[in-house]
């Protein structure tokens, strides 16, 4: 099972603002990455640069229309994850308890949601 640690943006993470690499903050992200690494679940994770560097393409009639970024809403941006592949749901969960606080500690720490990605067999019962 493959699940998405996905960690929302915050107004800090769309100003561009990062960590310090000496900061506790990233000693402790990277930790939780090995750790991940080392029990064999990790399968990929970054930070994302702003939205103001990015696009979204809407799509209507089957036709597509390039929007530029920055986009307003920051609750409903992403600002990083990790991917991650596990026996459970409960593993998963387990994993998404020890992720630290994305942006630190003091104040706004952010917000991780966690969603399960869909498999091929999926689609084959679906039929």
């Amino acid at each position: 099972m493959r699940f998405m640690i996905i960690v929302r943006a915050t107004a800090q993470s769309e100003a561009g603002v990062l960590p310090r690499p000496d900061e506790p903050l990233m000693q402790e992200m990277a930790a939780y990455h090995e750790e991940l690494a080392r029990a064999g679940v990790l399968l990929d994770g970054a930070g994302l640069r702003p939205s103001r560097e990015g696009w979204r393409i809407h799509y209507q009639n089957g036709q597509g229309r390039v929007l530029d970024g920055p986009f307003a809403e920051t609750k409903e941006l992403i600002a990083g994850y990790t991917l991650i592949q596990v026996r459970s749901r409960e593993e998963a969960m387990e994993w998404a308890r020890r992720f630290p606080a994305p942006f630190g500690r003091e104040g706004d720490g952010g917000v991780i949601e966690l969603r399960q990605l869909y498999e091929m067999e999926d689609f084959e019962t679906a039929a």
